[in-house]
């Protein structure tokens, strides 16, 4: 099945400010949450079902902290897949203008404090080996890099961010 032709992007998350908004439990990003601020999660659950059972791209807008410029990372390939297999993330064929830095996360399940999937591991026992607990948001993590979910310093894509968007687009 494919996206169709008339179809309006969709937002399916928003961050507006880096504060710790987003560090949120399994429960709570499978089906999503918002604020008056803008800060936004559509959920994983409706997330993979649209992604499942229609074709969409993922559009990245990211904006810089420093100077206040935008990016953008578009992939020409983006599922989701059913929290039977822990919301996997299937990303692939990027473009874009914004450092390539969900690729990376390719094949990883979805992550939050309360329900660790990522295989990352540290010596340091305050972060239980769990990105979500070190970048204070749920996220799909192969390691602790991409934090578009994270909070204050830790809300990052390559560089330090002011807001993030990621859309479904056809």
């Amino acid at each position: 099945m494919h996206c169709a032709a008339s179809c309006v992007p969709l937002l399916i998350q928003q961050r507006v400010e880096g504060s710790d908004f987003f560090n949120r439990s399994w429960a709570e990003f499978k089906v999503g949450f918002n604020d008056t601020g803008g800060n936004y999660w559509l959920g994983n659950d409706l997330l993979s079902q649209l992604t499942l059972n229609s074709s969409y791209k993922l559009r990245v807008d990211v904006q810089q902290i420093t100077n206040l410029s935008w990016h953008w990372a578009e992939y020409s390939s983006f599922t989701v897949l059913s929290e039977r297999y822990n919301y996997r993330l299937l990303v692939s064929g990027y473009s874009g203008n914004a450092v390539d830095e969900l690729s990376y996360h390719n094949n990883m399940m979805f992550t939050t404090y309360d329900r660790d999937n990522d295989p990352w591991t540290t010596m340091d026992p305050a972060y239980n080996n769990n990105c979500a607990v070190f970048c204070g948001g749920g996220f799909w993590y192969k390691d602790c890099g991409c934090r578009v979910n994270g909070y204050g310093t830790s809300f990052i894509w390559k560089y330090s961010l002011q807001s993030s968007r990621m859309w479904l687009m056809c």
